[in-house]
């Protein structure tokens, strides 16, 4: 199916971008990672991959265009597929006639008259309290959604020298951990969010400039930042870190040299109780990644700790004179930070619970054909299909028959769509995200389960892109492979209704008016009643219990 890229928004202020140069022309076949274009920004000139393959069936902006964040880029699918529906009607000719170019020469006029006013401005502040040469970086705007931001990990620290193109921090967003990398050379001023702090969008990240400049006019007035710590609270902030250094994993080693490690490689080390001065880093600069956590192996100290521990447990264990027991302890808690994806997950939730009226609706069903028909599905050479494979691909045939439940409530409407974009729920350390099966219909089982593992192992590593996971209208969530019989899920907004899947149980049934064992699944969906009536609901898990129970209805 053909994909539309947009105009990136490349930077934290990027508000438009221009083509420097097309590194493929049309009809060009794309691999996914393969580069793009260049692009200008106002910062700097990026190279753009696609995310996508195929054919590059449409150029949006040609090499030298302006174009605004979001605007038509290129568009990306099979060989020879109808794009007109795409391009809403626009004709690539219109570019080349009059009226186009004279909105282009104005479009020019607009721009050099806000660069000239933009000029002004910076001759301004260059005279006010930005020395020349001094760069304020903010809270990039990572995704779409991205309210707020926190700093995972500095690669940079103070007085460090910093190239262009060089990550200056790891920024986890609702979404992803990504690096940041800097537009400016210089040296790093200073630190306005420290590691594991939460700050808004635009709120200022580090200021970057000639070594020795005084930025404290400019963290003064940059309100969202700290100013900064003179040094008295410097050493007693030094004092406090050696006080509990002792009972937190420490970022450095005994000479006081840093620690690089991944987010990741953090946590997993935090959750086996890992000293990460102890391992090697096999990453960039020695950085500690995944795989060395993995293949850790502990010291011989550890192993010499356990006899003493286990000598010491003897000696306290020796026999007393009986006590009347008195329960003793302290009370407690383990206060862990909820993370940007925790906060936005949260707030989604509780919106869609609050405004969306839910109604619950469950359906069992006879899951014996759909064994059958799987296991000879399966003795095919290089095939592999789930049972939750079989769900997705019911629902979403289910849903071409009831289209009023693959709908959107917006207050003044209800837009029923006619693509059906499957949201699949993926269970991950900090959540639940919901990447997304664009035209699920039209796949085939095969299709849906090698899409649902690739786009499942990317959430789990937290690879997915922002576009992975937008644009569903309907969700499935499967809880059966923990040995949930029957759940209700709080349904994915603006989609109109979410599918609770559970697992599949061998238990008495009735056929032919004999008791015997069968083999049944249930399956509840969850409808916002603005949008699906009880009626169109029930409708719905029936036609979708006639395609599970019999799988061949599905290929036909």
């Amino acid at each position: 199916m053909a994909e539309v890229i947009k105009m990136p928004r490349l930077s934290d202020t990027m508000e438009e971008g221009v083509v420097a140069k097309w590194l493929k022309q049309k009809g060009d076949k794309i691999e996914e990672g393969d580069i793009l274009a260049e692009i200008e920004t106002d910062k700097a000139t990026m190279e753009f991959e696609s995310f996508y393959e195929g054919t590059l069936l449409h150029i949006g902006i040609e090499e030298g265009e302006t174009a605004p964040v979001d605007a038509l880029l290129a568009i990306v699918g099979e060989e020879g597929e109808d794009i007109s529906s795409l391009l809403d009607g626009k004709d690539d000719s219109s570019k080349d006639s009059p009226k186009a170019d004279s909105k282009n020469e104005a479009k020019a006029e607009e721009k050099a008259e806000s660069s000239s006013k933009e000029d002004s401005t910076e001759d301004a502040s260059e005279e006010g309290e930005i020395p020349e040469g001094v760069e304020v970086v903010k809270m990039p705007r990572l995704s779409d959604t991205m309210e707020e931001g926190t700093v995972a990990s500095w690669l940079k620290n103070e007085g460090d020298e910093v190239e262009e193109g060089e990550i200056l921090a790891e920024i986890e967003t609702d979404k992803a951990t990504m690096e940041f990398e800097s537009f400016y050379s210089g040296t790093l001023l200073y630190i306005g969010i420290k590691e594991g702090e939460t700050a808004p969008v635009d709120a200022v990240l580090a200021i970057i400039g000639p070594k020795g400049t005084d930025v404290s006019s400019i963290v003064e007035s940059g309100g969202a930042a700290k100013p900064a710590a003179s040094k008295k609270q410097e050493d007693k902030k030094e004092e406090k870190a050696e006080e509990t250094e002792k009972t937190e994993q420490s970022t450095t080693t005994s000479d006081g040299k840093r620690i690089f490690a991944s987010p990741l490689a953090k946590k997993m080390a935090e959750d086996l109780g890992i000293d990460l001065a102890d391992v090697k880093g096999s990453g960039e600069n020695n950085r500690i990644v995944k795989k060395d956590i993995e293949n850790y192996k502990p010291s011989e100290k550890t192993a010499e700790a356990k006899p003493a521990a286990a000598a010491s447990h003897e000696e306290k264990a020796q026999p007393s004179a009986v006590q009347t027991y008195t329960p003793a302890g302290e009370e407690s808690f383990e206060e862990v930070k909820n993370s940007q994806m925790r906060k936005t997950i949260a707030k989604r939730l509780a919106e869609s619970k609050y405004n969306a009226p839910h109604y619950y609706l469950t359906i069992e069903v006879d899951m014996s054909n759909a064994m059958a028909n799987r296991k000879q599905i399966n003795e095919i050479p290089d095939v592999k299909v789930s049972f939750n494979d079989l769900v997705i691909k019911a629902s979403a045939m289910a849903l071409r028959k009831h289209p009023r439940v693959n709908s959107q409530w917006t207050g003044d409407s209800t837009k029923i769509a006619k693509h059906i974009h499957m949201g699949v729920a993926v269970a991950v350390d900090e959540g639940l995200v919901v990447p997304v099966l664009k035209y699920a219909d039209q796949m085939s089982l095969t299709q849906i389960g090698g899409n649902v593992k690739e786009l499942a192992g990317k959430a789990r590593n937290k690879k997915l892109q922002p576009q992975e996971m937008e644009g569903s209208t309907f969700t499935v969530s499967n809880l059966g492979m923990f040995g949930i019989t029957e759940f209700t899920s709080i349904i994915n907004q603006p989609n109109s209704a979410i599918l609770s899947v559970g697992a599949i149980v061998e238990k008495p049934v009735v056929r032919n008016g004999e008791i015997v064992v069968g083999n049944t699944m249930k399956l509840t969906l969850a409808c916002d009643h603005r949008t699906v009536d009880g009626a169109t609901g029930a409708q719905f898990l029936e036609t979708l219990k006639t395609y599970i129970e019999n799988p061949v209805t599905m290929l036909a």
